[in-house]
């Protein structure tokens, strides 16, 4: 059985992890608002569970290594804010999961991009896959980043 706040996060955790590597290397602003969408506060301006629950998860990947940010912009999101090497380098690897077959006719550079864990993040997000972006979130933080072999650089099928 799955639980909805478990489903929740790691879709806010594939959203944010795609808004800051589209942006990267730039640090930049990041609002819950942008992940989202619009919430709104109840009559004594609290925000909404799910708004902090997305905030949360915002904290929760800076206070584990994947982002770093300056501060936070009250109870809207974090102000600075950059992917961190550890997650580059998780996020651009090849991923082991693989929901679709690439064309043998494209380019060994494209055949990487595409077999990347970003890419396949970027498609499942597109399609809104939720199974397939549940999947890839957690296969991703249940990544640590390793050495570059220089072997992964060979086209896809030439190891």
């Amino acid at each position: 059985m799955s639980h909805l706040h478990i489903d929740d996060f790691t879709h806010d955790v594939a959203r944010i992890l795609m808004q800051s590597y589209m942006s990267f290397p730039r640090p930049g602003a990041f609002y819950v608002e942008d992940i989202i969408g619009p919430t709104e506060v109840d009559d004594v301006g609290l925000h909404s569970t799910r708004h902090m629950s997305c905030l949360g998860a915002m904290l929760w990947l800076a206070e584990e290594g994947y982002l770093r940010y300056q501060a936070t912009i009250f109870q809207e999101g974090l102000e600075q804010a950059v992917l961190s090497n550890r997650a580059f380098v998780l996020l651009t690897a090849l991923s082991d999961l693989r929901f679709e077959d690439t064309d043998p006719q494209l380019p060994a550079t494209v055949q990487l991009e595409i077999a990347t864990v970003a890419e396949q993040l970027i498609q499942a997000i597109r399609a809104e896959d939720s199974a397939r972006t549940t999947a890839l979130v957690r296969y991703l933080l249940s990544r640590s980043p390793q050495p570059v072999d220089k072997d992964e650089f060979a086209p896809i099928g030439a190891k």
